[in-house]
């Protein structure tokens, strides 16, 4: 044990090294204090039912609580059987958020960097490289946690398949296994998707080399164990991966069901909401220079009392303690510093002045074959994170590419170049310590200091060579400060020519930035050119090197990171009851005690509506994985105010904003369906365009509007003969609704429930019968004569029987972990014998 000690004493070292990384960095974490409120509020609300049940010890799988019902697969859902389940909870128990995430992001990349064969030091500066990019650390400062822990798995499954190509077959496939587990366990597929489209790349680089060098058959082995890696990842994730699945096809990404008057295309997301978040071709310039664009949305970067904009209108006459506050007002209407094309931003992809340095110098200098992937992949994921700014490419991939549709925020795929820009960064600082021509070392070195220092140098000395800083919204922002200056009297006569000034001292202030940071890029780089020479030169020995290197890397990092996230990033930690107040008219609500009716808010934003799901089942909500059909009658109704459709979801209650007094009145909806009824006329339709618009118009306690399909389902027969007819919703549980109902005649019941035919099954007295689909996206049922028992149960096998396939997919993990293990030791016993 001494001697395991002894062997590993400077990764243990390095490893305290990076827990007090963080502990420093993210001190308020260990105080009690969060990130990203508003999305941990989002989800509270998102989650107010399924919490709800879980106090009491009982797991729903269908939440009625936002968008009048939906699985609840994408929102939580427990997994039990899945091995990666506990380890996550394990992980997340151990060190507060974000610490884990951040410590993960250095685990598994200094993993990645000694299997590249990487001495610890450089090793533990590529993990820092890595793991604070500011992308990763604005995502965290968001509260995007998941999202940063996908990311945080691509170094080691790297790791695996390295170790897998490389002969080790059995650690590196279970390796491989493992990771890649975790990383379909966090469901954060867009960024799985990026990996993937790298790693396809990397694979086929390796298998030209394998047929170039006639080594295909070792290569085959690999993949054949890479295989199995991959087939076991996924059976540990069985049912996520299923349930999500099935449950995609019909969600907001799904197909579209209509083929006319829809705001979606027939598969996949819009593409102009799919682009929305471009990033701009210059805008890769923040790689190495920061606020090149302005830094993030709003006036955050800029030091107001000191900026151009705050002089300009000092000397046009703004009293002294008043110019501040102005600037500031102004920045509600868009005079901010950022002036790409995005929508907003919280803050630029910056990959390090030092990074970047060394990542030209790894293209100049290293050799090996992985440099031609990192920079063929680096180049491919810039362009297409350009999304709408380089649509050529970006549309083969929209169009034809599986899957690629389904994600938006096209930037995000800077992901990917936030790994392997460190990788190369650090192959090249390992070959010029390798290399025995340090002459060619230097004459390398120094041609990779003029490119990024050069850059540097003209961004200081003339930047509008490469950047304008006015964007494409400059004359729209001229425009509107134009319209402001009108309305304030001392500036009335000349608004143009105020805006027009104002407007040239913002980008004055944009290119100041620019400046500063270039500046400091150029500090960076020389300092790093000056460390890398002097050990050539044997001033310094390699130790002191890496160890001045790490500590450089991290220097340069962290002065940007604090500007996204610092101190003041933290709160305490809250609860939705906290931050939403139960208004009158919620109280009110509240009283009713209906175990099952829906609250329609027109206070609130419908597809965003954090606020009435805590306190009702609501209409509206806040979840990007909604129903597709719920999302096209939000459009094509509830938006345009359709009270039929209100009526048919059991609206009860509807809250309306006061125009006097900006509250909330309440009105009781009387002409609620409420939650199940029979019919007098079954209406058949062609197909969804058709029953769209039927809905449009109708009445809904009369009539139901029925796609043909269902008709062999339902019959000619008149129904609505027994006016004396009762149905009623006897227990209330979101998986499980019964019903009593009593009848002289046939008839069909419509219920105010969500149709879902992925799992909801319908019994009528203990007998499984079969229900169908009205109204666009109702359930609906033939009853019987006489009274009977009608219940409704979520059951979906998705979902259980994929359970059994993760546990038998857990326990083959366990043990190929286990065998790697114990044939490791073996070996290291037998070279010890020898």
């Amino acid at each position: 044990m001494n001697n395991w000690f002894k062997q590993n004493g400077i990764h243990l070292g390095i490893i305290a090294i990076f827990i007090g990384i963080c502990i420093f960095y993210f001190t308020p974490a260990f105080n009690g204090k969060s990130l990203g409120q508003s999305d941990v509020i989002g989800a509270q609300s998102t989650q107010k039912e399924i919490n709800d049940y879980k106090e009491k010890g009982t797991t729903i799988l269908w939440t009625n609580q936002i968008f009048g019902g939906m699985p609840a697969f994408q929102i939580w859902a427990p997994y039990p059987n899945n091995i990666t389940t506990w380890i996550v909870k394990g992980v997340s128990n151990s060190f507060p958020n974000p610490v884990n995430a951040a410590l993960l992001m250095m685990l598994g990349s200094y993993l990645l960097f000694n299997v590249l064969r990487l001495k610890p030091w450089l090793a533990a500066a590529g993990a820092i490289a890595f793991a604070f990019s500011s992308y990763h650390i604005i995502l965290l400062q968001a509260g995007h946690a998941n999202q940063v822990l996908a990311i945080a798995f691509f170094a080691p499954i790297l790791a695996g398949i390295i170790l897998t190509l490389r002969g080790k077959y059995l650690l590196g496939a279970s390796l491989t296994a493992f990771f890649l587990a975790m990383e379909i366990r966090v469901n954060h597929i867009q960024m799985t998707y990026y990996l993937m489209i790298a790693l396809i790349i990397f694979i086929c680089i390796e298998l030209y080399h394998a047929f170039k060098g006639k080594t295909l058959a070792a290569f085959g082995k690999a993949m054949a164990y890479l295989s199995a890696s991959l087939l076991l990842a996924l059976l540990v994730n069985a049912s996520s991966l299923w349930s999500t699945y099935e449950y995609g096809k019909e969600s907001y990404r799904g197909k579209s069901n209509l083929t006319k008057n829809t705001k979606e295309p027939t598969d996949g997301l819009d593409k102009n909401y799919a682009y929305d978040y471009s990033q701009g071709v210059a805008e890769c310039f923040t790689f190495l220079v920061p606020n090149a664009y302005g830094g993030p949305s709003g006036l955050q970067a800029l030091d107001i009392p000191a900026s151009k904009v705050n002089k300009y209108l000092l000397d046009r006459g703004v009293p002294e303690e008043q110019s501040v506050g102005f600037v500031q007002q102004l920045g509600q209407y868009g005079l901010q510093t950022y002036w790409g094309n995005k929508p907003g931003t919280s803050g630029p992809v910056y990959l390090g002045a030092v990074v970047c340095f060394l990542f030209v110098f790894g293209l100049i200098i290293v050799r090996s074959r992985m440099k031609w992937w990192i920079a063929g992949t680096v180049v491919l994921i810039m362009f297409l994170s350009f999304g709408k700014n380089l649509p050529f490419l970006s549309d083969l991939f929209f169009h034809y590419f599986p899957l690629y549709n389904k994600f938006r925020t096209v930037d995000s795929i800077l992901a990917i170049a936030c790994l392997l820009v460190p990788i190369l960064a650090l192959l090249a600082v390992q070959e010029a310590i390798e290399n025995p021509d340090k002459k060619y070392v230097f004459k390398q070195l120094k041609l990779a200091g003029y490119i990024t220092g050069g850059i540097a140098l003209i961004l200081i000395v003339y930047p509008e060579l490469f950047l304008n800083f006015r964007g494409d919204s400059f004359q729209q922002l001229t425009g509107t400060l134009s319209e402001i200056f009108k309305q304030v009297p001392t500036f009335a006569q000349q608004s143009a020519e105020m805006a027009s000034g104002l407007a040239s001292a913002l980008v004055s202030d944009r290119a100041a930035l620019a400046r500063a940071d270039a500046i400091r890029a150029l500090i960076f780089i020389a300092i790093t050119f000056g460390m890398i020479w002097a050990f050539i030169e044997a001033r310094i020995n390699l130790t002191v090197f890496s160890v001045v290197l790490l500590a450089l890397v991290l220097i340069d990092l962290w002065q940007i990171d604090k500007r996204y996230l610092n101190e003041g990033s933290f709160q305490d930690k809250l609860t939705a009851d906290e931050v939403f107040k139960p208004r009158e008219v919620d109280n009110f609500i509240a009283r009713d005690t209906d175990p099952n009716f829906r609250v329609f808010d027109a206070t609130q934003p419908i597809k965003s509506d954090m606020l009435s799901p805590f306190f009702h089942k609501s209409i509206g909500g806040y979840s990007a994985a909604r129903l597709k059909r719920y999302e096209e009658l939000m459009d094509n109704q509830l938006l345009q105010g359709n009270q039929n459709v209100l009526d048919m979801l059991n609206a009860k209650y509807i809250i309306s904003p006061d125009e006097k007094n900006g509250t909330a009145n309440m009105r009781a909806n009387n002409t609620a369906c409420g939650h199940a009824w029979f019919v007098n006329k079954v209406l058949y339709v062609d197909n969804a365009d058709q029953e769209m618009e039927a809905i449009s118009s109708f009445t809904p306690r009369i009539e139901a509007m029925v796609d043909k399909q269902y008709k062999p389902l339902i019959g000619d027969n008149n129904f609505g003969g027994d006016p004396n007819a009762t149905i009623a919703l006897e227990s209330y549980n979101p998986d499980h609704l019964v019903y009593k109902s009593g009848s002289t005649t046939e008839q069909v019941a419509v219920f105010s429930e969500i149709f879902y035919d992925k799992g909801w099954t319908m019994k009528i007295d203990g007998k499984e019968a079969p229900y169908f689909r009205v109204n666009y996206l109702l359930r609906a049922a033939k009853i019987p004569v006489g009274n009977h028992t009608i219940q409704f149960d979520f059951h979906p096998t998705s979902y259980y029987a994929g359970e059994k396939v993760s546990l038998a997919g857990s326990i083959l993990l366990v043990l190929a972990l286990g065998g790697a293990a114990y044939t490791g030791i073996k070996r290291k016993e037998k070279v010890a014998k020898v």
